[in-house]
Formats: C-alpha cells, sequence, structure tokens
C-alpha cells in the first residue's frame, strides 16, 4: 500500500485530491502540503527517516503551478537523490508533459481529476513499485448536466468538478443548487444555506449541517439570488438577510451573527444592511 504526500497550493482542489486518494484502497496514508516549501519540508524528513520510516513517502501527486518553487523544480531537485520518491503530476496544463516525463515522472493526470484516472495513475505507482492491490470499485456516472464541483471536508460535502463547469445550470428550478459527493448528485434548498464564502472561483455554501464548495463566483450567486433575500455584506461574505441574528457595532466595526459565525460587514455595504434588516424589522 502507497503513503502519499499531495501537494497543490489552491486549498479546494487538495482537499479534493486527498479525498480521492484516501478512498482508494491501495492507498494507506495521504497528507497534503500546500506549498512548496512545506512540501520539500516533508520530503527531506523522509529521504532522511528512509523509505521504511515513519515519515517514509512513496508517491508525491505534485502540482506544477505554485507560488515560488514549481511541480517542476521540485521534481528536478529530487531527481538527485538516490531513492526519491515516485511523482504523479496533477496539473490543468497539457503542454508540461514532455517536461514531465523527461523527469521521470509515473503519470501526467490533468485536472480536473477524474476519480477513475486518478486510479489508474495509482495503479501505475503501484505496479512501479512491485506493491499489488485490488482497484477501487467503479463508481457509476452520473449525466453531467447536473453535476457542480464541490470539495469534501464536512458531511455530506460534495466533490469532483466536471470537465466543463457551467454555472447557469447549477441551480435546479429557483429552490435548489446542485452539489455532488463521490460522483453521487444531490440536491441542497436554497433556503438552508444561511451565508456563503468566497474561495477564490469557487463559493462555499454553508448550512446548519455542513458546508459544499461549489465552483461558482460568488458575484454569480449575488445576482442569481439577490429575490431570494441574499445581501451581499462583504467582497468575501453573502448572506440570508432572514438568517441573521443579530447585528453588532464596536467602535466603528460592524459584523453580524448568522447562527454560530460571526462574519464582518465592510463599511460599503453597513448602512444599506442597516436599511434593510430595520425594513425587515418594521415589515
Amino acid at each position: 500500500m502507497l503513503r502519499v504526500l499531495a501537494v497543490d497550493d489552491e486549498k479546494p482542489l487538495l482537499e479534493e485530491l486527498l479525498y480521492l486518494l484516501r478512498s482508494d484502497p491501495r492507498v494507506r496514508s495521504a497528507e497534503g502540503a500546500s506549498d512548496a516549501t512545506e512540501a520539500l519540508r516533508r520530503i527531506t524528513r523522509a529521504l532522511e527517516t528512509g523509505p521504511d520510516g515513519a515519515d517514509g513517502i512513496d508517491v508525491v501527486f505534485l502540482d506544477i503551478h505554485m507560488a515560488g518553487l514549481t511541480g517542476l523544480d521540485i521534481a528536478r531537485l529530487l531527481a538527485g537523490f538516490a531513492r526519491p520518491p515516485l511523482i504523479v503530476f496533477v496539473t490543468a496544463h497539457e503542454g508540461f508533459a514532455v517536461q514531465a516525463f523527461d523527469l521521470k515522472a509515473v503519470d501526467y493526470v490533468l485536472k480536473p481529476v477524474r476519480p477513475e484516472r486518478l486510479a489508474e495513475a495509482v495503479r501505475r505507482a503501484c505496479a512501479q513499485l512491485g506493491r499489488t492491490a485490488e482497484p477501487p470499485p467503479a463508481v457509476e456516472a452520473v449525466p453531467a448536466v447536473t453535476s457542480v464541483p464541490v470539495v469534501p471536508g464536512l458531511p455530506g460535502v460534495p466533490l469532483q468538478p466536471p470537465s466543463h463547469p457551467e454555472p447557469a445550470v447549477a441551480d435546479r428550478g429557483a429552490d435548489q443548487i446542485a452539489v455532488e459527493l463521490g460522483g453521487v448528485t444531490r440536491f441542497v434548498a436554497i433556503a438552508d444555506i444561511a451565508h456563503v464564502e468566497a474561495q477564490g472561483d469557487y463559493a462555499r455554501l454553508h448550512t446548519d449541517e455542513g458546508s459544499h464548495l461549489v465552483r461558482i463566483p460568488l458575484s454569480t450567486l449575488e445576482e442569481r439570488w439577490a429575490a431570494r433575500g441574499f445581501v451581499r455584506i462583504h467582497r468575501r461574505h453573502l448572506v440570508a438577510l432572514a438568517r441573521i441574528d443579530e447585528l453588532r457595532l464596536d467602535a466603528g466595526a460592524t459584523s453580524v451573527r448568522v447562527g454560530s459565525a460571526e462574519l464582518q460587514v465592510s463599511r460599503r455595504h453597513a448602512r444599506q444592511l442597516r436599511d434593510l434588516l430595520m425594513r425587515q424589522a418594521t415589515g
């Protein structure tokens, strides 16, 4: 069984990759590193303790484009060691395949990562290391038209972006939004969403039961859900007006409490929010 390190500086994509790797029965352990420096520190420790040590790493699943050192830079550094871990590149860019295989990469997996394609990369790594294991069971395909990418982390948190995400088809009618978990699409009622947090090109939907990460910009949801009572309170936050429990003013700073979450309100949105809450309170 494989001991794996996954390296990607985009947290949602790293979480997704780790979820898929940990779901594979041929992977004994899968840890993550969010930048090149952390990755090199872990790999160096693994090389110092040896392949049979507690910190051993068999395979590194490595993004190419990262801040600072690239994945190719890391692979070149590792090539100077006597027994480096195997390398599988995981990238959104096709143009580095020749360089990757010149560095003796085991595989070159394109994003968005499909479970069956990642399973093949694991199989190749096992074969090169002389290890065998039963492959993971196949996941039944789901029509892509209703798929919206999401990332695991909490119960019910979905996974795996489609190749061509289309935010315009993410809603089923006006009342639900499609999310996906392990290849199975389910629908979350928009009325159950308390607030939404921007995370790069993604938006994390917060409900009372957990959260779901979808590949839809916050500005798109702001426009689409304005009529459903969602208001922008910050460049990072969209809130269901009816779910605001408290409005707090402290030394000129404004925040709201939504369930157990306390969210900052930017100055440009504070006045509008107070007006909206006043109108709601007075009917």
